[in-house]
Order: C-alpha cells, then structure tokens, then sequence
C-alpha cells in the first residue's frame, strides 16, 4: 500500500479451489491475540502485492487475502464466473486454513464482494468494512473523465500514464503513493481482468442487504471521482447496524494515501463492543 517495504511480510501459497489455481496471502496471527481473522477482498485488477501492507495496519491478527481468478500470478477460469462463485471458492480457502469465523473488509469492486460473502455466510462473519464502494449496479456514478479511464488497461501496462492519470483516477494528488501504487502494479491478465469486470454485471445487494445484520463501517473519500460519497450513505442506510465515516480530503485510494488514519478508524471498529457500535449506527 506504499512503495516502502512491510515490515509484516505474508506466507504465500497456491490453492486449487473449484476449478482454478489461486494465490493466497497469508499473514498469521499471533497466538495469544484472541481476534478473529480479517479477509480482505481487494479492488479491481489488484493484485496482492498492492495490499502487502496489510499485515502492518494489523500486526496481532491474522489476515488472510488472494489475487482473484486472473489477476496477480492466480490463474484465469475457462468461463466468467459470478459473485457467489467466488465466496464459495473463498470459503474453500478459508477452510484450508482451518479459519471459520472472520471480519471481513473490501474496498471497491472488493466491498461489493465482501458483501456478497457476508450474505452467503452470515453465520461466519463477524464485522462487515466498506471502503469505497456500492450496492452493486443501483451505484450512483462518478466523473465521467475517471471512469473512462479505468477502463483504459494502459492503468496497468503504462507506468507514465498512470502517474500522469493518479489524480484523475483516484482524486488524489501525493505523488509519493502514486509512485508506490504503479511500483507494486501487475498487469492482469486480460480474460482474467474482463471476467472481472464482468461478475457484478446485473448484480445488486439491495434484495438482501437488510439481511446483513452484523455491525458494518463504511468508509468513503471525500474527492472519490470513482464512487461519489452517496453511495456510501445509500449504504449506511441501507445496512441495519452500521456507522458511515467520510474521509476528508481524499478520494478513492484513501486506504494508500491516508492509511494511518484509515488503520485507526478501522483498529476503533473492530475493537468496539457490539453495543458501542449498534450505538453509532
């Protein structure tokens, strides 16, 4: 999540989990650290060394993430695959690890996943977290200018034209997390990327949203041109037992450019008794 290297480094393995081979990231926890597991989805086209820094945002728990089918060095499916798929594959990975309840954080097209694994395993997540993201396609979108270019690949292949596009895309302007970003980029594979940007297509949490009844954080950046705050609110009210932070002056990435403030408004959350939270909701 920076250029400068974790302190906190994961073990790295590969899963056959239905029918393709994923990369895992695997930070373990401290034993005498009684917290329950946090599993991170990352966004779009991101692969895992883009989240390296997870492990130091949380030192003591245990953190668990994977490069989704196609992207970092996992491999691509042999079809498009749709949101429940892959909670199920990632239910899989976590039984691999012998994990069984977890707090589950996402940002972007990550949230959107991260919802649809708190729906299908309710029983197995804890805390909910939302960073920069939606319910699905009722979003309301961001400046057209940013959006045109996500879906421009030279994002991933053209380190000028990211740097030169960071602001434009992310709505923020430190060139020093912008430099760390593109550094740690890998290009994805180009199936693997559509496949991607193709599960959520149709896809909404709103029919079941209701249903996610545990204490949920939903984090939005104030400049975000890709996910307008909005979103966040529609969230906020959407999710029975949930608190909207809005980080001020920073948009989409604001868990790079603004990860010590985002580590500790997360740490507070995970670490509030469920009264303190349904209180905030």
């Amino acid at each position: 999540m920076s250029s400068a290297q974790p302190d906190r480094m994961p073990e790295f393995s590969f899963r056959e989990v239905g029918p393709v081979r994923l990369r895992v990231a695997h930070w373990p926890g401290e034993p005498h650290f009684d917290t329950r597991p946090l599993l991170f989805f990352n966004g779009i086209g991101a692969n895992i060394e883009l989240a390296l820094k997870l492990g130091d945002m949380f030192p003591h728990r245990e953190v668990i993430t994977f490069d989704v089918p196609g992207v970092g060095e996992s491999e691509v499916t042999a079809w498009p695959y749709r949101p429940w798929m892959l909670a199920r594959w990632t239910r899989q990975i976590l039984d691999m690890y012998g994990i069984d309840d977890v707090d589950v954080m996402g940002v972007s097209w990550g949230g959107a996943m991260a919802q649809q694994f708190a729906f299908q395993y309710r029983n197995r997540v804890g805390k909910l977290i939302l960073c920069a993201t939606t319910a699905g396609m009722t979003m309301v979108p961001g400046r057209p200018a940013s959006l045109m270019k996500m879906v421009d690949a030279r994002r991933y292949t053209d380190p000028n034209y990211m740097r030169e596009n960071f602001a434009t895309l992310y709505g923020d302007m430190a060139e020093e997390n912008a430099g760390g970003h593109v550094q740690n980029l890998m290009p994805p594979d180009p199936k693997g990327y559509a496949y991607q940007m193709m599960a959520f297509l149709g896809w909404s949490s709103l029919p079941f949203i209701r249903l996610l009844r545990m204490p949920a954080l939903v984090l939005m950046g104030e400049n975000d041109a890709i996910v307008p705050v909005v979103n966040g609110k529609i969230l906020k009210m959407a999710l029975p037992n949930s608190q909207l932070h809005v980080m001020e002056d920073a948009g989409h990435l604001f868990i790079v450019t603004k990860m010590d403030e985002t580590r500790r408004i997360i740490a507070n959350f995970l670490t509030e008794e469920p009264s303190q939270t349904e209180a905030a909701a």
